[in-house]
């Protein structure tokens, strides 16, 4: 009878902690979900986005080719949102709530603001689930050499505007 309950306890101890390691493991993503948002002039900019990491690739080039739209992030596409009207390196965006793409270039990146969201970032293809038919607004930047080296892709919104940092590029967006 001893061991019978023994035999018991030890089952449901190794059935609890089994649970919980699925659970847990459940719960941390590879890329998870990040928020930045701030002021820049009456309009506040939210963008939320999920965060991967460098572990050691090549980004821009490699893991995030040259030359092929990108969802601006991992999992979902990226969102941006504003709720005031803003100038986007000069150009008139309206208040609202867009999917942002970007097109990495080695000397030059295309920022898309795109009207559709909600959707996943890519195709079981590979491909951008972006739909340019839906394109509000694309601009082009510079990107540059960030101060320090960023494991994972982070933005982060000033009163200049926003700017996505990753690896070692930092590429800003003027906005008004």
């Amino acid at each position: 009878m001893k061991k019978e309950l023994n035999r018991k306890g030890f089952m449901l101890t190794l059935a609890v902690a089994l649970m919980s390691t699925v659970a847990w493991a459940q719960g941390t993503k590879p890329s998870p979900p990040q928020t930045a948002s701030g002021k820049v002039g009456a309009a506040t900019i939210t963008i939320n986005y999920s965060s991967p990491s460098v572990k050691g690739r090549k980004i821009f080039g490699g893991l995030v080719p040259f030359d092929k739209v990108w969802r601006a992030g991992a999992n979902e596409a990226t969102i941006f949102e504003t709720d005031k009207p803003i100038k986007v390196e000069g150009k008139t965006l309206a208040a609202g709530k867009y999917s942002l793409y970007a097109t990495p270039g080695e000397k030059e990146w295309t920022i898309i603001f795109n009207s559709e969201t909600g959707q996943w970032g890519i195709k079981r293809s590979g491909e951008t689930s972006k739909d340019p038919a839906k394109d509000v607004l694309s601009v082009k930047v510079k990107p540059a050499k960030s101060a320090s080296m960023n494991e994972k892709l982070k933005y982060e919104v000033t009163s200049k505007g926003f700017a996505l940092l990753w690896d070692n590029t930092q590429v800003p967006v003027a906005v008004k």
